[in-house]
């Protein structure tokens, strides 16, 4: 299997690398700052990493396949650096300075690779409106190194003609489902089968992932939970196959909006490797 390095990179933005690992109470906020719930995937094959918040190591040796959150970050300015295990940040595989948090908004930043093969970032808004009685969301974003795709459950497409790095979502009846990957209008199956339990009352997200080149394509998913239309408890997470946890908060479109368009990274000439 070809191992997909990270190529050294910089990047600033708002709100755009926020959540790799515990920050904690890291910088200081507001008294009364909103937060937001931010988790992060790491979906690139072959890459462990270490991640730096404000100077402070908080997520060492990050795996592949591996979700980390859900966090409760308060608004504010945060300094992030991914470096290979064992590095320092003076040898960053990437760096964000001074990344604008905004309060109320629920958040996975996804490391994944391009369409073309390439390390890319990429931050989606959670859906985490309630849902109907006896119905539970699934989520399914393509971030894999792979051409467009159809999602199959039990065999009848459910999305079509998905490509990197977009996402498809509907409200269905809670229950179990056998779904599929196969290359967009053909039978031909890229990932999977997989069992997915849709609980009532939650939010599945799928990620593809991987490389269809290096025939690495895997499946990540997590789960929100407390979506139910009745009155409950705060929405918390737990993660499915990657066994982490994603929490969640209420929706923001407009903090959203500001969020996919945010993200900005440029490639810089490799360093020491």
């Amino acid at each position: 299997m070809r191992l997909v390095p990270l190529r050294r990179v910089t990047a600033v933005g708002a709100a755009t690398l926020i959540a790799f690992g515990g920050l904690g109470a890291l910088t200081a906020t507001p008294a009364f700052a909103a937060t937001s719930q931010v988790s992060v995937v790491h979906g690139i094959p072959g890459q462990n990493v270490d991640v730096y918040v404000n100077g402070e190591k908080t997520l060492p040796d990050f795996a592949p396949g591996k979700v980390a959150g859900p966090l409760s970050l308060e608004e504010g300015s945060y300094d992030i650096v991914l470096t290979e295990p064992g590095d320092d940040i003076s040898q960053a595989l990437l760096k964000v300075d001074d990344a604008e948090i905004p309060g109320g908004a629920d958040i996975s930043l996804v490391a994944h690779l391009s369409a073309t093969g390439e390390p890319a970032l990429t931050p989606f808004a959670n859906d985490v409106k309630k849902v109907a009685a006896g119905q539970a969301r699934i989520i399914v974003r393509h971030t894999a190194a792979a051409p467009a795709v159809d999602v199959r459950a039990g065999g009848q497409p459910v999305f079509e003609d998905l490509t990197n790095p977009k996402e498809a979502k509907a409200d269905l009846p809670a229950g179990s489902v056998e779904a599929d990957v196969v290359l967009a209008g053909t039978d031909t199956v890229a990932i999977g089968p997989a069992d997915l339990n849709l609980k009532e009352g939650t939010a599945t997200i799928v990620y593809a992932v991987g490389s269809a080149e290096d025939d690495n394509l895997d499946l990540v998913t997590q789960s929100i939970t407390g979506l139910h239309s009745a009155p409950g408890g705060v929405p918390s997470g737990s993660g499915g196959m990657a066994d982490q946890s994603l929490g969640a908060a209420w929706y923001a479109l407009a903090v959203a909006g500001l969020l996919m368009l945010a993200l900005g990274v440029r490639r810089l000439v490799p360093g020491r490797r």
